[in-house]
């Protein structure tokens, strides 16, 4: 039995089938901040780390282009699906999380279980790389719209800071 997230592993199997240039706009940088994000945030909302990191990870892996890509959620949701028990193991109600975090990340503003908010709160904390402002109003955690925390997700979010573990070995710490 698989006890902990081996993101590693499940980042290879992503990258093995990747469209898109693994360092554009929803590649690697990207994820890593997500998984910044979603951590920091974990530390305030009670969000099931696991999930938070696994979200980070596959939300976008099965993105056909860089643009709107209708259905990409439910892609990279079904792509977790497929990991499932190999490369994670979650049990019933917790991957149904995870698989609607995936599914419903730009088609769905709020959600009341905490955890799924966590992760579409730090998906969308990564927009000025895109160069939109965070707008706090679509925010659901009071974590995510403290001012504090929207500074130090812009400023690396805008600069494109990549964190170092992306580079040498994908582990970064749990909490």
């Amino acid at each position: 039995m698989i006890q902990e997230i081996q993101l590693q592993g499940i980042i290879r199997a992503v990258l093995g089938g990747y469209v898109l240039a693994p360092r554009g706009i929803h590649g690697l940088g990207h994820w890593a901040r997500v998984l910044e994000c979603g951590l920091r945030l974990a530390d305030k909302t009670g969000a099931d780390v696991r999930i938070v990191r696994l979200f980070a990870v596959l939300h976008d892996s099965r993105r056909e282009n860089e643009g709107t890509d209708a259905g990409h959620g439910r892609r990279g949701a079904e792509f977790a699906a497929g990991l499932r028990n190999s490369l994670f193991v979650l049990d019933d109600p917790d991957f149904e999380r995870l698989s609607f975090a995936c599914d419903h990340h730009t088609d769905t503003d709020f959600h009341p279980d905490p955890t799924i908010q966590t992760c579409w709160d730090a998906d969308r904390l990564d927009l000025p790389r895109v160069f939109t402002k965070v707008d706090p109003a679509f925010l659901g955690t009071a974590a995510a719209r403290d001012p504090g925390m929207i500074r130090w997700a812009g400023e690396r979010s805008r600069n494109g800071i990549v964190p170092r573990y992306v580079e040498t070995d994908w582990d970064p710490p749990a909490g």
